[in-house]
């Protein structure tokens, strides 16, 4: 065994004569124990939340979308449609049509976000059935458009499914060229029948109005241009390798983008805020180990005559500053890891239980959403090593100096 590491062991478990420094030692551990495990939850809570966004997002976002790198459309060819489709792995790729309309029902009116989509767009399974509130999974019966509707939108304009003889007016305002006199040539209108009411994730349900490409067509006026392509892929298709040969194939001149590229600003503040939590942590981690660094500096008094004997015994300063370096280590590597299996016990039973809720009804789990991830372990026990280090360099350097005058 190593020499330092033996008495370091030894003047941790053996009984010393001031019961004083014991106590120190055991509110040490459990000081590093306790902002352990707060860190290991906190971080778990980031992961969750992580977790969570991800999965509601891809319930509504394609695993692929493809959009103009310059400009809000771009026209869309057959030869296009063509190049994207010859990539192995993508499955169907359905066209988008995305803009900001005003909606009114009876007497209600709201700023919807109007999404007209191809055919296929069903195909691609985006909307679950079991998402379907009201109404049924549709945009077409009988040959005429019906619309898909957020649950937010369909309370905010008051909707009835059971009356077909009240449509849903949308109306879209035209770029004009100033002058223009008839309010009637300022915007575009169109009556559409509510087919179904979807509810998949509040920011959703509040905003959009699903219809059919060429009903979306027609009211934007947009012709054969498309604000997005929206693919589906193969399940056991590579989605990197895809979106890279597709990237390929269409060139800078579009920008291909998965799941998490759609939602880049959120997740890039959701990674921000993990970070700034940790880096929170560690200063807490540098208060709790104010405990270690007098814990040794007492400890460095009380074993003087120990130093001395040790280094009139041969023993050098790197040997003693080894000692005490190893002891802080010793103490803080005990409470570090009682206080990682303790927040991961408590991350562990919040995931089985949901001990604790999001404390809203209309929240979309019940239980605060939590994950370990096994890096965020890692991660503590080098911040808490590299401070307990640096808060030992003291102590383990006034232990040094007693053997330099014990040597004079």
């Amino acid at each position: 065994m190593n020499l330092s590491l033996f008495i370091a062991q030894r003047y941790l478990i053996s009984k010393r004569k001031k019961n004083f420094i014991n106590v120190i030692s055991i509110i040490s551990v459990i000081a590093v124990a306790i902002i352990t495990a707060a860190i290991i939850i906190v971080l778990s809570i980031f992961n969750g939340l992580g977790d969570l966004i991800h999965s509601l997002n891809n319930s509504f976002d394609p695993e692929i979308k493809i959009e103009a790198a310059k400009g809000k459309s771009f026209p869309v060819t057959p030869l296009l449609l063509t190049k994207i489709q010859s990539v192995p792995g993508v499955e169907v790729v359905t066209e988008v049509i995305e803009d900001y309309a005003y909606a009114k029902y009876n007497n209600a009116n709201q700023l919807v976000i109007i999404k007209g989509v191809s055919d296929n767009f069903i195909d691609q399974q985006r909307i679950p059935k079991q998402s379907i509130v009201e109404g049924e999974l549709m945009l077409k019966k009988n040959g005429m458009p019906r619309a898909l509707i957020g649950y937010g939108v369909r309370n905010t304009l008051s909707i009835s499914l059971e009356e077909d003889f009240h449509l849903l007016q949308l109306y879209y305002v035209k770029n004009v060229k100033s002058g223009v006199l008839d309010p009637s040539k300022l915007y575009a209108q169109k009556g559409i029948l509510p087919g179904g009411v979807f509810s998949i994730i509040q920011n959703f349900d509040e905003n959009y109005v699903i219809v059919p490409l060429d009903f979306a067509q027609e009211l934007l006026s947009y012709e054969n241009k498309r604000t997005s392509l929206e693919l589906r892929i193969a399940s056991d298709a590579n989605k990197d390798y895809v979106e890279k040969e597709i990237q390929s194939v269409l060139g800078s001149e579009f920008n291909v983008l998965n799941s998490e590229e759609q939602h880049q600003d959120v997740y890039r503040v959701l990674k921000l805020e993990k970070l700034f939590a940790f880096i929170a942590a560690v200063l807490l981690l540098i208060i709790g180990s104010i405990n270690i660094y007098f814990n040794l500096m007492m400890l460095a008094l009380d074993k003087k005559r120990d130093i001395t004997i040790l280094a009139s015994m041969g023993a050098d300063s790197t040997l003693l500053k080894k000692v005490f370096v190893t002891e802080g280590l010793l103490i803080a590597a005990i409470g570090t890891c009682a206080g990682l299996l303790f927040g991961a016990g408590i991350v562990l039973l919040q995931q089985q239980f949901s001990l604790i809720s999001m404390g809203m009804n209309s929240s979309v789990v019940d239980g605060y959403p939590v994950k370990l991830a096994f890096f965020d372990f890692v991660y503590v026990f080098l911040a808490m090593s590299a401070v307990t280090i640096f808060i030992s360099s003291k102590p383990a350097s006034l232990a040094a100096r007693f053997a330099s005058v014990q040597n004079l």
